[in-house]
C-alpha cells in the first residue's frame, strides 16, 4: 500500500563523551531491519511473519514500526505512534520517494524493499555486508549502577552520526476484528514505542550515559541503539553500528 508523506517529529538529545579504552561485551551484529507495517494493511501480515522469523537469528536487529495512516480502512492499529510515522517519513526524504508505503523494510538505513519479500531482505543484508556497507562501528550497551552506558568505537576521520535510541515493547498478539485483515490473529515482535536522539558521535570512541529508570519506562521490552549518519538536510543515512538491550537488563 502507498500513501502520501506525513510530517516528521522533532527529537531531543543529550550526550557525554569520554576517551577511556572500551571493552566490547558482544559480537557485532550482522545488520538492522526496520519494518514499517500496519495492522490495517492486507499486505503486511506476511512481512510481520518475516520479521518474527528474522528476530530468531540473533545476529540481526529487528524493529517493527507501526503506522496509523490506514486506520480509515476500518481497523485502528493498536501499536501505531507518531514517532514511527515520523521515522518513515524521514526515510521517504532519504530515499527521495514521493510516498510512504507498507510493508516497507529498511536494511541498514541504506536500502528499502517490500517487507513481504524475505529473500530480498536477506539478500540485501548479505550484499551490504559483503561490500563494506554493514555495521562497521562497534556499539556496546550495559547497565552501570542507575545508568545505561552506551559505548561506541572509533570510525573514519571526520565521520559524524546520531546516537539514536529506539524503544520497543514485548511481543503483542492481536486479534483483528475489522478492516482488511479481519479474522486474523497476528503476532508482532519488537513493536516500537518511541524514538529518541541521545547524542552526536564525531568519529571517535565515545561514551553516552542515560538514566536506567527512564529507559525501562519508555521501552518495556527493551531498546536498541543505532549509530546512524545524517545527511545535511537532516534525513537519515547509513546505520554504522547498532546494539540491542532487551528488557531484564534495565
Amino acid at each position: 500500500m502507498i500513501l502520501k508523506s506525513l510530517g516528521a517529529a522533532a527529537l531531543t538529545a543529550l550526550s557525554l563523551f569520554a576517551t577511556n579504552p572500551i571493552c566490547w561485551a558482544g559480537e557485532r551484529l550482522a545488520g538492522v531491519v526496520e519494518l514499517f507495517t500496519s495492522q490495517g494493511c492486507k499486505s503486511s501480515p506476511a512481512a510481520d511473519a518475516n520479521l518474527a522469523e528474522m528476530s530468531k537469528r540473533g545476529d540481526v536487529l529487528t524493529l517493527g514500526y507501526h503506522v496509523g495512516y490506514w486506520d480509515y480502512l476500518g481497523w485502528r492499529d493498536t501499536l501505531a505512534n507518531p514517532d514511527s510515522a515520523a521515522r518513515q517519513d524521514d526515510y521517504r526524504k532519504a530515499f527521495e520517494t514521493r510516498s510512504v508505503y507498507t510493508p516497507q523494510a529498511v536494511v541498514n538505513g541504506r536500502v528499502h524493499v517490500n517487507g513481504s519479500r524475505r529473500g530480498e531482505i536477506e539478500g540485501s543484508l548479505s550484499s551490504l555486508g559483503n561490500t563494506g556497507q554493514g555495521l562497521v562501528v562497534d556499539v556496546d550497551v550495559r547497565k552501570r549502577g542507575d545508568s545505561i552506558v552506551i559505548e561506541t568505537g572509533a570510525g573514519s576521520f571526520g565521520q559524524k552520526a546520531h546516537v539514536t535510541v529506539v524503544y520497543y515493547d514485548f511481543p503483542h498478539s492481536v486479534n483483528i476484528t475489522a478492516g482488511e485483515n479481519v479474522g486474523k490473529h497476528i503476532r508482532y515482535v519488537n513493536p516500537v514505542t518511541g524514538v529518541q536522539a541521545a547524542g552526536m558521535w564525531h568519529g571517535k570512541a565515545a561514551v553516552f550515559e542515560l538514566p536506567a529508570s527512564e529507559m525501562a519506562r519508555r521501552g518495556p521490552g527493551g531498546f536498541a541503539v543505532l549509530l546512524q549518519s545524517v545527511r545535511s538536510d537532516g534525513a537519515p543515512g547509513p546505520i554504522l553500528g547498532a546494539a540491542n538491550f532487551p528488557q531484564g537488563g534495565v
